[in-house]
């Protein structure tokens, strides 16, 4: 179905008073794939906590599947899994199927537990999944939360360098299993992310963010770009493009 998932107009924001976002925009259209990346300190996860509402909004109007952010209620159509998980608590006594079944909208809609067992086997935790959380590794703790954001099939997931813990034949998979839901479903995608040379294998558009959109269109047109080129280097562009194609 055509329309914007995600719009974002004029967005300003600041961090005690140093400013963090000036004036962005973008649109995300239904079904699209976007790579979002930039240097650190460049306002990425800034931009993605303003889209969720997880912090106050600054300046500007971000609406969400048609709704404006602050009527927009429908929080199940989205997954999200953030950068970093300090504010979980190792020593909560549940397990790994527990915690990817925290993700569905209701457990109703999974009385068999047949998503659940779906998304611990997308990400390869399905053979862990009685284990307490407090007993995993960092990169088998990821894989669960990445677990928990899939379980709805969400319209919209949103993931913030999500593969930075997972060793690179499951980082491999994964963005296969994201491809594989973005086509086949349908299901829009926004990635942030460092690996600039990967994720142009996978994701259909590339938003280069560094306080302001600097950068937002195909990674085809990125690849002619001569402004591009002068900001990224050749060598660097090259990269980019050479895994792109």
């Amino acid at each position: 179905m055509p329309g914007e998932v995600i719009a974002v107009q004029d967005l300003s924001f600041s961090y005690n008073g140093k400013l963090v976002l000036d004036r962005g925009g973008f649109a995300v259209d239904r079904g699209d794939y976007i790579g979002l990346v930039g240097p650190n300190g460049s306002g990425k996860t800034t931009l993605i906590r303003n889209i969720l509402g997880l912090v106050s909004p600054g300046e500007g109007n971000i609406s969400l599947f048609g709704k404006d952010l602050s009527v927009f209620k429908e929080w199940g159509r989205i997954g999200y899994l953030p950068q970093k998980m300090n504010s979980f608590n190792l020593f909560f006594p549940a397990t790994v199927r527990e915690i990817v079944g925290l993700g569905l909208a209701s457990k109703a809609m999974d009385p068999r537990g047949e998503a659940v067992e779906k998304a611990m086997d997308l990400v390869d935790v399905g053979g862990i999944s009685g284990r307490l959380v407090g007993e995993l590794s960092g990169g088998q703790l990821q894989r669960v939360f990445l677990a928990r954001a899939l379980v709805n099939e969400p319209e919209l997931l949103i993931l913030d360098e999500p593969t930075s813990a997972i060793d690179p034949e499951t980082r491999e998979k994964f963005f296969t299993v994201l491809q594989d839901l973005n086509r086949e479903k349908a299901m829009t995608v926004l990635l942030i992310t460092h690996d600039v040379g990967t994720i142009g294998k996978y994701a259909r558009k590339f938003l280069y963010l560094d306080r302001r959109v600097i950068f937002y269109d195909t990674f085809s047109n990125f690849c002619l770009s001569p402004e591009m080129t002068e900001l990224f280097g050749p060598f660097s562009q090259h990269v980019i493009c050479h895994m792109h194609d």
